[in-house]
């Protein structure tokens, strides 16, 4: 079902207001809009909110599909914000627009990345996906930093945390690289680990920048 990025957000902000704030409604002035307003109205047309004078409630459909649009932008926020080191009002206009280019496949895909994360950055609850049921029914710790990983342990290099432009050069030109598979061998003194047919040393700090995709094999 087809919404414009306003009706979304309208909709988001329906459900935040029902079912995280304990309202039975949200009324016009509190979501800016008119009677007249086309994303409301599309809304309203395609059965997930209910008009009453100038309040707006929500219908189960738009129960379930509100939590998707919520679920959907509070990923983004930590995407932002975790990986991409993006801060404060920056992070959040770039997490709205981001939001509404997640499908549900994307997402799956970005909630995986991040270790399916409960709670946002601001500590609002995530509503969980099939993707995180399905995690902790495996006990698939998704990724991790690669200090989290065991001896003998192989993984999928995910992505590297680091801001650090040196630091990413380094790992860059050892061929520590997003894709490339990686097993542990020692812990200590420092992370001896191998990425195709060579071993790399690194210290805990930067270990811990290193995040791995664990139990994928190729």
């Amino acid at each position: 079902m087809e919404r414009s990025e306003r009706a979304e957000d309208l909709l988001e902000a329906v459900w935040i207001a029902v079912v995280e704030e304990g309202d039975n409604s949200a009324s016009f002035e509190a979501l800016n809009v008119k009677a007249d307003d086309a994303a409301l109205l599309d809304l309203e047309r395609k059965a997930l909110v209910e008009i009453k004078g100038e309040r707006v409630y929500l219908r189960s459909e738009g129960r379930l599909a509100g939590e998707k649009v919520v679920r959907r932008h509070r990923l983004a926020e930590r995407l932002m914000m975790d990986i991409l080191d993006l801060k404060g009002s920056n992070a959040n206009a770039k997490a709205c627009e981001f939001e509404h280019l997640l499908n549900e496949g994307v997402d799956t895909r970005i909630c995986t990345l991040l270790n399916h994360p409960t709670t946002c950055p601001h500590g609002r609850p995530i509503p969980p996906g099939e993707c995180c049921r399905a995690a902790r029914r495996a006990a698939d710790i998704g990724v991790v930093p690669l200090t989290e990983m065991k001896v003998g342990q192989e993984g999928e290099i995910a992505y590297l945390a680091t801001s650090d432009a040196k630091k990413m050069q380094k790992l860059m030109s050892l061929g520590v690289l997003p894709g490339n598979r990686v097993r542990l061998n020692r812990r200590f003194p420092s992370f001896i680990f191998h990425v195709g047919n060579s071993e790399f040393a690194v210290d805990e700090q930067l270990a811990r920048e290193i995040f791995i995709r664990t139990g994928k094999s190729e």
